[in-house]
């Protein structure tokens, strides 16, 4: 029998280590919060009781590597390094790991739920097929077994990047499900727990997947290896902010008050976090260390390793711990989110107060998601910024007052009053909706973020493809180049309002928080892409002349005001069983708030348009300038020769005209 590789034996020891320790942390946190303690009603048993946690913790140890570790390979190793296929392996056998352990979670949460026992008989299979198909947990579970499946079929053909990249996409799309299924997925703040969990997921999987990844396939020497830790250092350092932002929304959630932490759950999630704490210790401490002394050439790899291994037991028990807390209750009382207002009923919350003009300053409703990214964008816009002024390079102030404006405003419109009424007045959405759509967009446009990008981030010199490569790749794409030509971009600007608001979509987007989050995604990004044909300076499909430029934005905008006038003129209600059964007594009535909503779609759109249209003129003026200064210029090293040829050309005419 042949002996192991090495990279099979590192392979060996992360999983003993993770697992180990994991099970030892899942089951002593179990017995202290009773997540195994027998059911008063319908007690599945010994068996689905243990069995359900023990494969919840193989299943999110198993997504972790497979996931993260595409994600680390996609963002650390080059394509023609051998390492690259050695990750992809790694991660091929994990997915196949996910897809086993996926689908025990499924029979052993279906069991637990029903409280039946298993079997081989028809009706069993029958309840067990109703509860894949019908029942909104057992579709949400079979979501992400099917991404498991996929996965891990593509994974094992997968040899560049480029597939790399698409298969940490699908991963990641997976985690949805999974985060719809959470602890607070019924409760009043059901938008914020759901972002935490899925931002909190995200980040341990990128954490956890990618130090596997790096332990298990190391680095062909010393050098190699300080640069695959180094930025792998950069993915850590992004996890454990977010773990840090997003762990602590869901403790906020889950524990409203200060004096629950002292609960059996609380007890649970502060070993967590008191983990996660040691985690981000040693990455901060041990790894910037280590990785100099290895970048300069003394040997401290294998001390580097071993200090890996320790984060190994440490991550295990963490993941044992947020497993348990999984089947933990938390001290909240399960219904007292539970409303009976037509409003509570629909949306899960209560009806908000009267809309007044002190409103739009007082009230919030955080969009965790979209803080997010819209503090993390700024803080890397000014570091990109003071990288460019620090090394002499200008950079123009306005762009970055456009930018910083522009996701302020992103954030009021996501966390702010805005989204606060939304639910319940359709011409507040109205309002964000053209926000979204035509304001932002054009204020993000004017910062040229790729430009930046591009200026104040090296280039990688390995083939491998960091975020500068990968922007790079992503604006050269044969369907960006399709999505962002003029034409286009202004046919999918045009069309978004009929083809959201007079369809199914409407409605998916205004129930389902998912499709509340696609919503803001598709306008922001068709509203980015149009301004970007108008009056953008980054890299991307060829500009059209400007005075076909001012001709798409007088026909797009005709759109909008069409749309807007069909609204103001209408009597029906786009979604009269959500906005006409709130039961408001506040405000106009959802008809007439309607009329005020296409009022808005038509009137807001005038100022972002007029805007626009003086900024295509500007560039304009601007780019005419230029063209009469060059032409001046290469006139003045000639000699005026075009000038003697203009003259010679005006007498040949003249004297053609004596003659005739």
């Amino acid at each position: 029998m042949p002996n192991p590789t090495p990279t099979a034996k590192r392979a060996s020891v992360a999983l003993a280590l993770s697992v180990g320790f994991g099970l030892v942390a899942l089951v002593v946190a179990l017995i202290i919060g009773g997540g195994a303690a027998a059911q008063a009603l319908a007690d599945p048993g010994d068996i689905v009781r243990w069995g359900l946690p023990i494969s919840k913790l193989i299943f999110n140890l198993s997504i972790a590597v497979a996931v993260g570790g595409t994600a680390f390979a996609a963002f650390a190793i080059s394509e023609d390094n051998p390492l690259l296929q050695r990750v992809l392996n790694l991660s091929g056998f994990a997915g196949v790991v996910w897809v086993l352990s996926a689908a025990a979670n499924f029979l052993f949460t279906y069991l637990s739920v029903t409280g039946s026992a298993f079997s081989g008989s028809e009706s069993f299979s029958n309840s067990l097929a109703l509860f894949a198909t019908q029942i909104q947990l057992g579709q949400y579970l079979d979501l992400n077994l099917i991404g498991a499946v996929l996965f891990s079929t593509f994974v094992f053909a997968a040899r560049k990047l480029t597939a790399t990249f698409f298969l940490a996409v699908l991963g990641f799309a997976s985690l949805i499900p999974i985060a719809l299924t959470g602890h607070a997925a019924g409760t009043a703040n059901h938008s914020l727990a759901v972002n935490a969990i899925g931002l909190h997921l995200s980040a341990v999987i990128i954490w956890i997947g990618g130090l596997v990844a790096l332990f298990v396939v190391r680095g062909r020497d010393d050098n190699e290896a300080a640069l695959h830790t180094k930025r792998y250092s950069s993915l850590a350092l992004v996890s454990f902010m977010l773990v840090s932002v997003s762990g602590f929304a869901s403790a906020y959630v889950r524990l409203p008050n200060l004096a629950d932490i002292f609960s059996n759950y609380g007890f649970i999630l502060l070993a967590k976090i008191v983990a996660l704490i040691l985690l981000g210790l040693l990455g901060a401490i041990y790894r910037l260390r280590v990785i100099a002394k290895i970048a300069a050439g003394a040997n401290h790899t294998k001390t580097f390793f071993k200090l890996v291994a320790v984060e190994f037991i440490i991550m295990g028990s963490a993941i044992g711990f947020a497993t348990a807390l999984a089947r933990t209750a938390p001290p909240v009382d399960p219904l007292a989110s539970v409303g009976t207002t037509p409003a509570e009923i629909l949306t899960g919350e209560k009806l908000p107060p009267e809309l007044t003009a002190l409103s739009f300053v007082t009230a919030w409703k955080i969009d965790l998601l979209w803080l997010v990214i819209c503090v993390g964008t700024i803080i890397a816009y000014v570091a990109g910024v003071y990288r460019l002024h620090k090394r002499g390079d200008k950079w123009s102030w306005m762009r970055t007052a456009s930018w910083i404006t522009g996701m302020l405003t992103l954030l009021y419109v996501t966390s702010g009053a805005l989204n606060a009424y939304q639910e319940y007045l359709f011409s507040m959405h109205m309002i964000g909706h053209m926000v979204l759509a035509m304001g932002i967009p054009m204020l993000l446009v004017a910062g040229a973020p790729v430009t930046l990008l591009l200026r104040a981030v090296e280039k990688r010199a390995d083939d491998s493809r960091g975020v500068r490569e990968w922007v790079l790749w992503l604006v050269h794409t044969k369907y960006m180049q399709f999505v962002g030509h003029p034409l286009v971009a202004a046919v999918l600007f045009a069309t978004s309002l009929v083809t959201f608001y007079y369809t199914p979509l409407f409605g998916w987007a205004t129930r389902e928080h998912v499709g509340h989050e696609w919503m803001v995604v598709h306008f922001l990004i068709t509203g980015y892409l149009f301004a970007q044909a108008l009056i953008g300076i980054d890299p991307g499909p060829k500009k059209l002349g400007f005075p076909i430029r001012l001709g798409l934005l007088i026909v797009t905008m005709a759109f909008h005001a069409f749309f807007g006038l069909s609204l103001m003129s209408g009597n029906g209600l786009l979604l009269a069983e959500w906005f006409g059964s709130m039961g408001r007594t506040w405000g106009q009535n959802p008809t007439d708030d309607q009329q005020t909503g296409g009022a808005i779609a038509w009137g807001i759109g005038e100022l972002p348009t007029a805007a626009l249209t003086i900024i295509v003129c500007v560039q304009w003026f601007a780019a005419d300038r230029r063209e009469a200064a060059r032409l001046d210029r290469a006139s003045d090293r000639s000699g005026n020769a075009d000038i003697d040829e203009y003259n010679r050309m005006l007498e040949k005419l003249a004297k053609r005209d004596e003659r005739n």
